[in-house]
């Protein structure tokens, strides 16, 4: 057995949660959008076509902020044809993921969907074939309440209330090669910066969100932030962060530890930022908002999903529905713990995605609505990380990877809640074999209560939740722990995620 130690102590914090870090991510792509959230025909959808059980789980997994229309998809969306009278939008190419785009649902929808979750629309726009003009015309659409054109139009297709949209993605992963209208940093960064300016006339206030890299893997990562905040830095809010994980060679030790790439990678990006206010003596802050992460296994995509024949490009196929284990529930709940760890600079983040593409939520046509594996620690994680992520002292052995060097075995974050004087820790047991004895030392939190230990576990790293059986895997509560005279006691089982709260 492992033994492991922890100090919690909640006058040492990082920084508040921001409640923008459990956001979402819908793109059209696949099955998200059409069979996912909109289903007209489907027996619980609602008078706009929107599936309620999808409704009451998007609300049970606690999402905040949702981005949306891409992804890639917005790099050659057109976003007036997503409005107006439903037989009168056109059918587009989408030549991101070579599928057939209906337009039936768009901006006015898309918004009224977000209502009904009680969540809040992030929005980006088209950098790639498009540009300045196309960003001022959907911010006017979207947030100008009533006497011009584009207001007025937004009115005659039903929406009498402005969107009033507070956060704008400039463009998505503008430094990948596959992207539509991709360029240098140099190209990009001069139009994301006449692009903030131009929507800041209309509303200073705005919170804008500038392209980092697609990858901390990419051969240009580090030097495309340095000259894209070099041009940004004063007319920006945040510079983005993209990060997928997947196992290589079945090599479950290092995949495992994807959180340590996710971590290095966030402060990377920090340390280019405070480059870049250093060299401007500015004293604002950039913040991250890491608006792409999750598990993706897109090894799979490109051997099996691609579609290749351009007179057969489907409508809302099956794409990228990836089925989440056990495992990848471990590392994905580490990859929050990664996040709530560095929430003083990630003040945004967006799981990517929310239905049926590499999502926590699967549907079946015309069927049920299930959770995956990885809805668990997010929805958990969302109900009870509050008030301050905390600094933690953890002794504990460690293991050897080839990628990220020595990790040790139990990856964690507490955060506290001062007005309530709850906290809640969140816990990951690395090891494929071994169970992990923590004792945590909670004495600094004073008069501690118990009051619930949740795990995330089972014999088989590799069980599932399927359409069969959506309930294979659960949470369930880890009788182990105990608290004594200022002690915390728990037993940690192989590949597992624990929430304690107390």
């Amino acid at each position: 057995m492992i033994r492991a130690h922890l100090t919690i102590d909640p006058h040492f914090t990082v920084g508040p949660i921001d409640r923008r870090l459990f956001g979402s991510f819908v793109e059209h792509l696949g099955r998200c959008v059409y069979d996912g959230i909109y289903e007209p025909s489907h027996p619980s959808a609602d008078a706009d076509g929107f599936r309620t059980d999808v409704i009451d789980l998007v609300k049970e997994l606690g999402v905040s902020t949702v981005r949306y229309p891409g992804g890639n998809f917005v790099s050659g969306y057109r976003w007036e044809d997503g409005v107006g009278p439903r037989p009168e939008r056109p059918r587009r190419l989408d030549l991101a993921w070579h599928s057939t785009e209906t337009n039936e649902v768009g901006l006015d929808e898309f918004a009224g969907w977000l209502r009904k979750i009680d969540g809040q629309l992030m929005y980006a726009v088209n950098l790639g074939t498009r540009g300045v003009q196309d960003a001022l015309d959907v911010l006017e659409y979207a947030n100008i309440r009533s006497g011009t054109a584009l207001s007025d139009r937004r009115i005659a297709n039903g929406a009498q209330e402005p969107h009033d949209i507070r956060m704008w993605c400039l463009g998505n992963e503008m430094d990948g090669p596959w992207q539509l209208g991709h360029g240098t940093a140099e190209d990009y960064a001069q139009l994301a910066a006449k692009t903030a300016r131009a929507m800041r006339q209309v509303d200073a206030d705005l919170q804008l969100v500038v392209c980092g890299s697609s990858s901390a893997h990419m051969p240009t990562f580090g030097e495309w932030e340095r000259v894209v905040l070099e041009h940004t830095y004063d007319d920006v809010d945040f510079i983005s962060c993209h990060a997928y994980y997947e196992p290589r060679d079945g090599d479950y030790p290092e995949f495992l530890a994807s959180a340590v790439d996710m971590d290095r990678f966030i402060e990377s990006v920090v340390a280019t930022a405070d480059h870049a206010k250093a060299v401007r003596g500015s004293d604002k802050v950039m913040y991250i908002s890491f608006d792409e992460w999750n598990v993706w296994y897109q090894s799979r995509y490109h051997e099996v999903d691609r579609i290749t024949d351009v007179a057969t490009w489907p409508v809302a196929p099956r794409l990228l529905e990836d089925q989440y284990s056990v495992v990848d529930a471990v590392v994905f709940g580490s990859l929050l713990i990664a996040l709530l760890r560095h929430a003083d600079r990630v003040t945004a983040a967006s799981l990517a995605q929310l239905v049926n593409v590499i999502a926590p939520i699967m549907t079946e046509p015309g069927g049920p609505a299930w959770r995956q594996t990885t809805f668990f620690p997010f929805s958990i994680t969302s109900a009870l990380a509050r008030g301050e992520s905390l600094e933690l002292k953890l002794e504990c052995p460690c293991y050897d990877t080839e990628r990220y060097g020595e990790v040790p075995y139990v990856d964690a974050v507490a955060t506290h809640d001062r007005e309530t004087g709850k906290t809640s820790v969140f816990l990951v047991n690395r090891s494929l074999d071994e169970e992990v004895s923590l004792e945590i030392d909670v004495r600094m939190l004073g008069a501690a209560a118990l009051r619930s230990v949740r795990t995330l576990h089972d014999d088989d790293i590799h069980a599932a939740n399927t359409l069969s059986e959506p309930e294979r895997v659960t949470p369930r509560s880890n009788d182990s722990a105990s608290l004594e005279d200022g002690t915390l006691t728990i037993t940690l089982p192989p590949v597992s995620w624990t929430a304690v709260e107390l």
